[in-house]
């Protein structure tokens, strides 16, 4: 049964390539499929005929066998499906008018001119409802000259034909019909069940196609603001924006350099993700924009691309969280490490640098003032400059303003966060 099962796939699929097209593969599947079913039928019919009716010549049937069966090997040898369909269905067409014109009429001939229909049928199946129109008017002309053959000659055909009983005449009408009827339905529902076939394989595709592109929008999301990626993928221009008013922090980890050099790298790298990845979590809850990490610095911001309006007080809210998870919490911070927080607020200019491995980033005073506040500050501190400060000094309390030396800025004065005023 396996063996039979192997024999009928190869022969279905003999023919095609590695590159025809879905449809391609139907056409040439469904057309050698037809050529066994007719193969088939017509030796069937030739035997039913010759155990109830009249010997006539076999050469015919015979020779439509022979010119199938012929045309489909010379397919397989040369690979050439235009030529092998356009001579199977001419011989589905012209064989069955020939079969009759040599039997007789059509009454005589019990309407075998009938499987000719299975041309332009197949045609539509194996070649396109477009070409298929010239098959159709073809069959109809050879209908219409075979009735004006029986119309005008009837009297002369009468006295040479094969005498053939009523009874074997109705008989093959009905042969005829049902043969064709069932070729016809065999052949549109094997079409159907490959097209459900390829659909499924199709859908198959678009799934996994459709998962490959989400896990490419949230790599991608990981990486940019969603606006952003979505600009990046809609347009190929220069992404730079300039804001008037942004808060950015810095994180800075104390003594991160000398602490590493007595650690392994996979110890450095479990030890900065845990407390990364922790800092994300708390930027996402706020609503702000994280923006990158540099080595052991992490770097967030406030007011950009549509977030909240509140973004200064998010990101002090979210220093001091972070600030209060590593004091807290040595399931993350199993070194005890302490941090310096420092936070700037001003004009800055964000956007996507370079073509390959790009990140989105953000430069200006604002940004340098927020680094150098950080790099300055004291472990376990918020620091803020001054924009910053005047925003958040009704809904915050702060220490004593410290004057600070800042390299390239020279003097400034910088407030540290105790928390929010009590209510």
């Amino acid at each position: 049964m396996s063996n039979q099962r192997g024999f009928l796939e190869g022969f279905r699929n003999a023919g095609i390539l590695p590159t025809d097209s879905e449809d391609v593969r139907l056409q040439k599947s469904l057309l050698i499929f037809a050529t066994g079913l007719i193969s088939f039928a017509s030796m069937l019919w030739l035997f039913i005929y010759w155990q109830l009716g009249p010997h006539f010549s076999s050469t015919i049937p015979f020779v439509f066998q022979l010119l199938l069966v012929g045309n489909l090997l010379v397919y397989l040898k040369t690979l050439n499906f235009d030529a092998f369909r356009l001579i199977q269905i001419t011989l589905i067409l012209f064989m069955p008018f020939v079969a009759q014109w040599s039997m007789g009429n059509f009454i005589s001939a019990s309407g075998i001119s009938l499987w000719a229909l299975l041309a332009p049928i197949g045609a539509v199946l194996f070649i396109g409802p477009r070409e298929a129109l010239a098959w159709f008017f073809a069959y109809l002309f050879l209908n219409a000259l075979s009735g004006s053959f029986d119309y005008y000659l009837a009297d002369s055909l009468t006295a040479t034909q094969i005498k053939v009983s009523t009874h074997t005449t109705v008989f093959f009408f009905a042969l005829n019909f049902a043969g064709v009827s069932t070729i016809v339905f065999l052949l549109l529902r094997y079409s159907a069940i490959e097209k459900q076939k390829a659909q499924a394989h199709l859908q198959e595709a678009h799934q996994q196609l459709q998962i490959e592109q989400d896990r490419s929008e949230r790599l991608l999301l990981n990486i940019l603001p969603g606006s952003i990626a979505e600009r990046l993928k809609s347009s190929n221009q220069t992404i730079a924006d300039g804001f008037a008013d942004v808060s950015v922090m810095f994180v800075d980890i104390v003594n991160f350099t000398k602490i590493a050099a007595g650690l392994s790298p996979q110890q450095v790298f479990s030890m900065l993700n845990k407390i990364f990845s922790s800092f994300d979590e708390l930027a996402e809850y706020y609503g702000l924009e994280k923006i990158k990490t540099i080595g052991d610095a992490y770097m967030v911001a406030g007011g950009l691309n549509d977030q909240r309006s509140d973004y200064s007080d998010a990101l002090v809210d979210m220093a001091l969280e972070m600030r209060d998870l590593l004091q807290n919490d040595f399931q993350v911070n199993q070194m005890h490490l302490e941090v310096r927080i420092g936070i700037g607020t001003g004009p800055v200019v964000a956007g996507v640098v370079g073509k390959k491995k790009f990140i989105y980033d953000l430069w200006g005073d604002t940004v340098n003032i927020a680094s150098r506040i950080t790099s300055e500050g004291v472990p376990g501190m918020v620091q803020v400059d001054e924009a910053t400060h005047r925003r958040l000094q009704h809904r915050f309390d702060f220490h004593e303003p410290q004057m600070i030396y800042l390299k390239g800025k020279g003097n400034m004065v910088v407030h540290r966060v105790i928390g929010r005023k009590s209510a």
